[in-house]
């Protein structure tokens, strides 16, 4: 029985002559937040459906939950909980009566119980009665999340599962998937939100089907190799527009009255800062989102 939740080595997949994954080597601990991260296409989605037996994959070996990915793959459906990108439930159905499809789905022995504690546990009651396309995004979100969690799954695998929610419904559905966490649930997240993304135990970013780096948010920063400047002034925007392009000038950004610079060449980067004495300067920590566009754009000019 292995130590991890997931714990799988060398996973690969194609689709004709596309490599989508490639040497993948992945493990997951007990009670652990791992977000996964990389562009449209990096092949999060697919790993994640290798990691509950949707896809087979043309090479690699490894478990989920302890069994084989491949040959128990029946078994880890019945044991996770699967969020898609999309809602995915029937529109002209009730909460209720959606929440008591996927009960007999899973051949629970009480439906009618199972159903009443998952409705009051989300916080749906006032809901219960509505058909699933009249709610809003954050609500629809919460039903899905319940249906995950209905029969009582030892792993969520969620994929994108904030996506065209407000702020304030985003914020709630992390703030119950660390509750979920401290319960001693498994939790895979693949996101585009940097602030999610921090909200992670761990990270893994995904490049081209390659993992490309891993570590806890603050870690991946600090050895992304990314030196990081904020100038403070006026004409910011104006500043902004002069700053792009020059050498050593990865990307400039404002935030208010704030122009944020990275580079990977501290030379070039300060001298290109040096020209622009209107501006008071800071040398500052690099944030995650600098990683997450600077490794974008290393995966382009790699095409």
């Amino acid at each position: 029985m292995t130590d991890y939740v997931i714990d799988v080595h060398d996973l690969s997949k194609s689709f004709g002559a596309r490599r989508v994954v490639t040497d993948l080597t992945l493990q997951v601990e007990h009670g652990e937040v791992c977000g996964f991260l990389g562009a449209n296409g990096s092949g999060k989605t697919t790993t994640i459906r290798m990691l509950c037996g949707l896809l087979k994959p043309d090479a690699g070996t490894g478990t989920c939950l302890g069994l084989d990915i491949v040959r128990d793959a029946p078994a880890i459906r019945r044991q996770i909980g699967y969020m898609t990108q999309r809602f995915s439930y029937y529109g002209d159905l009730t909460v209720t009566e959606n929440l008591e499809l996927v009960a007999g789905i899973y051949e629970m022995p009480d439906v009618r119980s199972a159903v009443h504690n998952i409705i009051g546990r989300m916080q749906l009651e006032d809901y219960a009665d509505d058909l699933a396309a009249h709610l809003s995004g954050g609500w629809q979100q919460r039903l899905a999340l319940a249906a995950c969690m209905l029969h009582e799954p030892k792993l969520l695998l969620l994929d994108e599962p904030t996506a065209g929610v407000d702020a304030k419904a985003r914020r709630e559905f992390w703030d119950r998937i660390h509750d979920l966490a401290v319960e001693g649930l498994t939790v895979l997240v693949s996101t585009h939100y940097m602030d999610e993304a921090e909200r992670c135990d761990r990270i893994v970013y995904l490049a081209s089907g390659r993992i490309v780096v891993e570590g806890d948010a603050l870690e991946v920063a600090r050895r992304s190799g990314l030196i990081t400047y904020d100038g403070i002034g006026e004409h910011i925007d104006e500043m902004a527009h002069r700053m792009r392009g020059l050498p050593g000038v990865e990307t400039a950004a404002v935030f208010r009255r704030s122009l944020h610079v990275a580079g990977t060449d501290r030379d070039k980067l300060e001298r290109a800062i040096a020209q622009f004495t209107q501006l008071t300067w800071r040398e500052v920590e690099p944030r995650l989102e600098d990683v997450f566009i600077h490794e974008l754009a290393t995966e382009e000019e790699a095409r």
